[in-house]
């Protein structure tokens, strides 16, 4: 089979550039309006207000209050931001990227609040519980709560969170399902299925990925892909997948989060326990403070994007250079590539800063480059 010419030298199309920035400064507005929004709750003291709000609509019980007071302001949140959200949604059907109509888009809005509340529901019922009752180290049993609850939500995510969004069925193409489990066999994985994921009711993207935790670890991949790639295609997508588990880079990803989550923790700590000497709080539990724990997090995670992506961009060139030694020709990969990047609008060749403050991943060029210079030395076609 003909596969598509490398054109890694080629420079991203104008709509790809465009597409790109606008995405950019839409997710640096979002950012900016939430920031902002925690601010002024601090500021004029309306965080004040909102707890005495929920203590009240929550007859005094602290443990109601907590829940309602997130309410609010997840709520005011959302409405802050739903001219973004929509405008994000427009952008993906103005540049031809999205199938999903608006009662859909609004459907799964309302979803996603409606999880993002019950997540945070637990985590912050658990986290002014423990300063409750610890609080000296409140930080250190939390952070462990913490990593536990992560480990178990990436656990159940396929069988429970992703199902909320998506629809899955079995792969029906037995061939190919025999062929990406060898692959996975071969990798030193064993996978409990292989899903097709119904991507194109709401996007034209294509992806695919490995995902769940022991019992739950499957394979997806969107119909998208499915009906676009060649199944050696497939096959260089999903070794590249593999790549991570070979490498281990999902057990080492949870040690380097377990390691930020720490810091994040003390840091909180120490923030909480400075209001309290200035008397901006009364107590370490009085939950007004959530805006000033999500403002630390912010901005901790700001401060660390950069490091982040670099060691995310890392692995994900090892999982590239497994995927080289996995498939019989690196041909199928460097078409995928190309393929992707023009389904998806990705910069192929992002600015050299674009690139180490936005992206997790290298740039298209440096990996369809990477495969060339495999290639050239394995003496392949």
């Amino acid at each position: 089979m003909a596969f598509a010419e490398n054109t890694s030298s080629a420079p991203d199309s104008p709509e790809a550039r465009r597409y790109n920035r606008i995405h950019r400064w839409l997710g640096l507005a979002d950012f900016v309006v939430g920031s902002a929004f925690l601010v002024v709750l601090l500021v004029t003291g309306w965080t004040g207000w909102l707890r005495d709000l929920a203590l009240r609509r929550g007859f005094q019980n602290y443990t109601l209050a907590v829940f309602l007071y997130l309410f609010f302001l997840l709520l005011i949140s959302k409405v802050l931001g739903f001219g973004l959200d929509y405008y994000g949604f427009r952008l993906e059907r103005k540049f031809q990227l999205s199938t999903q109509k608006l009662r859909s888009w609004l459907w799964d809005e309302a979803k996603g609040f409606l999880l993002g509340l019950v997540l945070g529901g637990i985590v912050v019922e658990l986290l002014y519980f423990m300063i409750r009752q610890s609080p000296q180290h409140w930080w250190v049993i939390t952070w462990a709560l913490f990593m536990g609850l992560f480990i178990l939500l990436a656990q159940l995510a396929p069988v429970v969170l992703f199902p909320i969004f998506y629809k899955f069925e079995p792969l029906e193409n037995e061939d190919l399902r025999r062929r990406l489990v060898l692959l996975s066999e071969h990798a030193g994985t064993r996978v409990r299925g292989v899903y097709r994921w119904k991507l194109s009711e709401k996007s034209k993207k294509a992806n695919a990925a490995l995902t769940g935790l022991g019992n739950t670890r499957r394979i997806i991949l969107a119909d998208t892909l499915l009906d676009n790639y060649a199944p050696e295609e497939i096959e260089a997508v999903l070794a590249h997948e593999l790549g991570h588990h070979v490498h281990r880079h999902i057990l080492k990803s949870i040690f380097v989060q377990a390691g930020i989550t720490l810091l994040g923790f003390w840091v909180a700590n120490f923030v909480l326990h400075y209001a309290v000497d200035r008397h901006v709080f009364e107590e370490l539990s009085d939950f007004a403070n959530l805006p000033l724990l999500a403002l630390t997090a912010t901005a901790l995670s700001l401060l660390l994007m950069p490091a982040l992506n670099a060691y995310s961009r890392f692995n994900e060139r090892q999982a590239d250079r497994y995927a080289f030694e996995s498939i019989t020709s690196v041909e199928p990969f460097i078409s995928s590539m190309n393929k992707l990047a023009q389904q998806n609008l990705a910069e192929r060749t992002p600015s050299k800063w674009i690139e180490v403050l936005f992206h997790s991943h290298p740039a298209i060029s440096k990996r369809v480059a990477a495969a060339e210079a495999w290639r050239r030395a394995q003496g392949q076609a």
